[in-house]
């Protein structure tokens, strides 16, 4: 049993586009997604700083134009992507429900541009940032983390809270860390998935109106609390909310034990999503995909996970 994620902000490093670029149709979707978000995508894939893609506007739609383009190369199921499972970590569930057919891959990206602008623009209000507290306890990391001012923002799993607040409050919590755990502070520009970030869901909601939705084709899993959703309406509203609520990466895990899941493989910029895996779920085996070389590996590991179900009643191919 597969599943295919994508990771969310934070992933993006610099140069991630710059493998990719040779492969035949890569470059041509770049530019079409380029043209969509008014941004020169290949410029932010290849030459930019890792200051410049740390920019809310700018970090958003580059991850969900790359992951799509990567997810072009790998092998189709009849009318959807290989896997039997798809998920998302925050902006990577744009990628989820393109890849679960829920919403299009212009609609995806279209929703990611309006979606890091507007939250570029609630995190200019305040001084804000995001830290990742590791080794603790979840459940008291939270609670210590609440009971000190801050927001819980992301649940990853045994030993990874992610806590949003202001860039003061960080200092202090790096200066003072909570017994037994080590802060890293992250490459974000605002305390998303926090309280900090209810002005975007204004602007993002009127844009999604505008936006047609179909129900999955392959079980998608939503951040709000790692159940598979059916409805491709109710999806998109789970992920609009979720820009100023928490990330339940570790239920989307335990969805995926549930289910049976035996390999994940995540789109590029991977790591950080397989990691996460490795130290949750014992015994699934994890494939990070981040150049096209990889590609012939990826192919092996998609057919040694992927499950055919009766619905993908065509022949596997290529996508395009």
């Amino acid at each position: 049993m597969l599943a295919i994620v994508s990771p969310g902000q934070g992933a993006q490093r610099p140069g991630i586009l710059t493998p990719w670029l040779e492969v035949p149709h890569f470059r041509t979707r770049i530019n079409a997604f380029a043209a969509l978000s008014g941004l020169d995508l290949e410029a932010l894939g290849t030459t930019a700083t890792a200051e410049t893609i740390k920019a809310t506007e700018y970090a958003q739609p580059l991850l969900v134009a790359t992951a799509l383009c990567a997810a072009h190369e790998l092998p189709m199921a009849g009318f959807h992507i290989a896997a039997n499972m798809v998920a998302g970590h925050s902006v990577g569930e744009l990628v989820a429900a393109a890849l679960s057919g829920v919403l299009s891959d212009t609609e995806a990206l279209i929703l990611a541009t309006v979606r890091g602008r507007a939250m570029a623009q609630a995190a200019a209000t305040a001084d804000t940032g995001m830290a990742a507290i590791l080794l603790g306890d979840a459940d008291t990391v939270a609670a210590e983390a609440t009971a000190r001012g801050l927001s819980v923002a992301n649940r990853n799993g045994n030993a990874q809270v992610v806590v949003g607040g202001t860039n003061a409050q960080l200092d202090d919590l790096e200066a003072h860390p909570l017994a037994r755990t080590k802060v890293v502070r992250l490459q974000v520009a605002g305390a998303f998935h926090t309280a900090y970030m209810e002005p975007a869901i204004a602007e993002v909601t009127r844009t999604a109106a505008n936006l047609t939705t179909s129900n999955p084709l392959v079980p998608v899993l939503s951040n709000r609390d790692g159940a598979v959703v059916n409805s491709g309406a109710d999806y998109l509203q789970r992920l609009i909310s979720q820009i100023a609520t928490p990330v339940r990466w570790d239920l989307c895990m335990d969805t995926m034990h549930k289910y049976g899941i035996t390999g994940v493989l995540e789109l590029p910029p991977s790591g950080v999503l397989t990691g996460l895996v490795n130290r949750n779920l014992p015994g699934v085996e994890v494939f990070s995909l981040d150049n096209p070389s990889q590609l012939p590996a990826a192919l092996a590991f998609i057919h040694r996970h992927h499950t055919v179900t009766e619905s993908e009643s065509e022949p596997e191919t290529a996508a395009e």
